[in-house]
């Protein structure tokens, strides 16, 4: 298979035709995967990720896409409730990407890389 990364686009060929994929879409997925692991309790949001917002077309709310020549390499910046062991969540949040990517595109992944920003205090976990 053909693929080609733009800023904006993500295109597959194959022999029945092409699809074209919005970057948007990727890091929608991305984004929601990551929200579904228990113990996950937000993307990371700060000063730094809205000036990344407006200078990075890559960058939205905690999750980093850049493309290669291997594939898709993805950076996710979390933080986890207490509690909860952070090898445990940051392999599930990895697992869940990979799994939720290749079933909804047919994109090759190089690396996807889980960064744990913060422990959570504020809620009690039963």
């Amino acid at each position: 298979m053909d693929y080609e990364f733009k800023n904006e686009m993500y295109s597959n060929k194959t022999n029945k035709g092409k699809v074209n994929c919005n970057k948007n879409i990727l890091l929608s997925i991305i984004s929601l995967a990551t929200k579904e692991i228990a113990g996950v309790s937000s993307l990371c949001e700060n000063f730094g990720s809205g000036l990344k917002k407006i200078l990075s077309n890559n960058y939205t709310n905690g999750v980093k896409v850049l493309y290669g020549k291997n594939g898709v390499v993805i950076d996710v910046y979390i933080n986890v409730y207490e509690d909860y062991s952070v090898p445990d969540i940051a392999y599930k949040v990895q697992e869940n990407i990979k799994n939720s990517i290749s079933a909804m595109l047919d994109v090759s992944i190089d690396t996807i890389n889980v960064h744990v920003q913060g422990v959570d205090f504020s809620q009690k976990v039963d």
